[in-house]
This record gives structure tokens, C-alpha cells and sequence, in this order.
């Protein structure tokens, strides 16, 4: 899809959809299944993480309010909780006045109906560990981050009132850039699809969102240089028993790369891939930073596998690409015309 992407859809997004530590009795349930799970292995051996899988969810990343400490939820509350979560989410409701509206964008016809559905293990949250759901409190910012946002806080406003000093003061996901291809790879309102390749000694990450591939290399080779910075971060990975984990640093500092605009220098992600049945993978991440962060936090995201008939397409992102010459020439249009910032 091509659809226009808007700053409001993303905090949606994120608000609806991490070197590894020992398991706490949150994390039972993930690392059980890592232990029991059916073999699936490739023609050289490899665990078998092949195809395209799909994690849109409507369980949120941190746990609400109104669940109280449950970790769990029985049948009847867990259809509740889900019913209360599809209504929110929904892109079809005419409640809240016409802005509201106006900010919902497209109906639901165009989102993936799957979000609309909490995890089949009826979790409270995606975070399992701290076991209250929430990510830890944040560590205060430097003055030199605190002056980093406040700039990037400034640039949004200019951008907004149509007054852009230049074509860097777009956010990435408007310049298409980078959207939600970079990890941790969290629910969004379309486009929750991945596809995974491997061949002896890789594996190929493919996210339908936007034109990134991680390709991942398996031979022990050492991360880059910590002066080399990338989109994506550097990744390398190694299978431990049926699970791929890779390990994830380097990446760019530029605001809108890293969750939660945490910390370039300090920030580092493990994931692990387990396929624990015919049509489910098991994604878990661990989050460090202790730049943003006062302690590491663990999320688990189950990925569906979708019917092999349905297939990703390429997700053309041009919008604002070609309207960026658009945009400045009425900014500049608006200074002549004594507009200010």
C-alpha cells in the first residue's frame, strides 16, 4: 500500500502493538515453547524459519489500566478486552467530531483486520518482562539530548504550520526513509507482513513496510567498526537450538531510528525467532540502553504464518518524495508573505 503516513497513525500504531536474562514467570509461557517446540529444519539443517508471517495484534505493548496487575486474562475477559480494544482501533467510527475524524484518514477497508485481535494466549501485554507490563522508567536525558529533542520538537512545529526551513526537517518516515522496518518490529495499522529467507549461512528479513531487508550473517563474524552507522542498525545472528538469535548495535543516530528516540551509542536489541508449530513463530526482543531505560525490558510478539496464496507486494513510497518540492516552495512562499515560524 501507498497510503499517506501520518505522525498520529504511528503513536496509534506503537500504542497498540531486548543478550538475554533469566526467565521470569511472565516469560514461562515463550520459553516453554522455545523448549518443546516441533523440529523444522531446511535441506542443510538449519531450524526452519521460512515464509511470510504476519504479527498485527491488538494487544498493546504496555499493559492498561483497566486489566489491573492480570498478566492473563479467562475466556469471557479476554472477549471483552479484545471487543474494547477492536472499538478503539477501529477506523470506522464517526464519534469525536469532525478533527477526529479527519484524523482517522482511511476506514478500515485499507487496515489489516488481523490487528483487531489480541494474541491467541490472551496476554494483558506484549511486554512480558518487567511482569508489570510497562517499560521501565526512563533514565533523565543528557542536556545534549534534552537540546537534541527540543530542536526536533521545533523542526515538527515549523513542519506543521507549513513553514519547513529545509527538506531535513521532514521526518524519515514522510522523506520515506524508514518507517517501522527498523527493530523491534511491532504491530501497525497495515502492512505487518515479513518474509523470511535463508541459504546456508544467511537469513533475509523482509518487511512489507517500505524496501528493507536485513540480511543476517550466521558465521561469527565480528559486528562493524562502532564508527559505522546504518538504517538498520549492524545485525548478526547465530541459531541457538531451534531458535535464530541476532544481535543488533550500530545503529544511526538520527531522530525517528531507534525506538523511542533512545540512545544510538548505548542502544542494543536481541531478537529471537522460534517456530513452535506449523503456522507460528514465536518473536521475542530484549531491549538495552541504559542511556534511556533503567533496566533491560522484554517483549514477545507471536508471528502468524499467512495462506501461501497471499503474497507481499512492493510497498511504493513516493508522496512525499515528490511533493517535498511542493512543500518548501510554499514555505518560502509564506515567508515572503511575512508568515513566521
Amino acid at each position: 500500500m501507498g497510503q499517506r503516513f501520518l505522525g498520529s497513525t504511528v503513536a496509534l500504531a506503537i500504542v497498540v502493538a531486548v543478550v538475554s536474562f533469566p526467565v521470569v514467570a511472565s516469560q514461562a509461557p515463550a520459553a516453554k515453547a522455545r523448549a518443546g517446540a516441533k523440529t523444522f529444519r531446511t535441506p542443510w539443517g538449519d531450524p526452519d524459519l521460512q515464509g511470510v508471517w504476519n504479527d498485527a495484534t491488538s494487544t498493546p505493548l504496555q499493559r492498561p489500566g483497566e486489566v489491573g496487575a492480570k498478566q492473563v486474562l479467562n475466556d469471557e475477559e479476554a472477549a471483552e478486552f479484545q471487543s474494547a480494544l477492536a472499538n478503539n482501533l477501529t477506523r470506522d467510527r464517526r464519534d469525536g467530531g469532525p478533527e477526529v475524524d479527519v484524523n482517522r484518514a482511511y476506514n478500515d477497508h485499507w487496515m489489516d483486520s488481523r490487528r483487531l485481535k489480541i494474541t491467541a494466549d490472551k496476554r494483558t501485554s506484549l511486554i512480558v518482562d518487567p511482569p508489570d507490563g510497562h517499560m521501565p522508567p526512563l533514565v533523565p536525558l543528557t542536556p545534549e539530548r534534552q537540546k537534541a529533542r527540543a530542536d526536533r520538537a521545533a523542526a515538527v512545529a515549523r513542519f506543521n504550520a507549513g513553514l519547513p526551513d529545509g527538506p531535513e526537517e521532514l521526518s524519515l518516515p514522510v522523506r520515506c526513509v524508514i518507517r517501522t522496518d527498523s527493530p523491534p518490529y511491532l504491530p501497525t495499522i497495515y502492512n505487518n507482513d515479513f518474509q523470511i529467507f535463508q541459504s546456508p549461512g544467511y537469513v533475509v528479513i523482509n518487511p512489507e513496510m517500505i524496501h528493507s531487508a536485513r540480511i543476517i550473517p550466521l558465521d561469527g563474524r565480528p559486528h562493524l567498526s562502532k564508527n559505522l552507522h546504518q538504517w538498520l542498525g549492524d545485525t548478526r545472528g547465530r541459531f541457538d537450538g531451534n531458535t535464530l538469535v541476532i544481535e543488533t548495535t550500530n545503529f544511526r543516530a538520527d531522530e525517528g531510528v531507534i525506538f523511542q528516540g533512545a540512545n544510538a551509542a548505548s542502544f542494543r536489541i536481541t531478537e529471537r525467532f522460534t517456530r513452535v508449530a506449523e503456522d507460528t513463530i514465536n518473536y521475542e526482543f530484549t531491549i538495552e540502553d541504559p542511556a534511556t531505560w533503567t533496566k533491560p525490558w522484554t517483549a514477545v510478539i507471536p508471528w502468524t504464518k499467512i495462506d501461501p496464496a497471499e503474497q507481499m507486494y512492493e510497498y511504493a513510497c513516493h508522496e512525499d518524495n515528490y511533493d517535498i518540492v511542493h512543500l518548501l516552495a510554499g514555505a518560502r512562499a509564506r515567508q515572503q508573505k511575512g508568515e513566521t515560524k
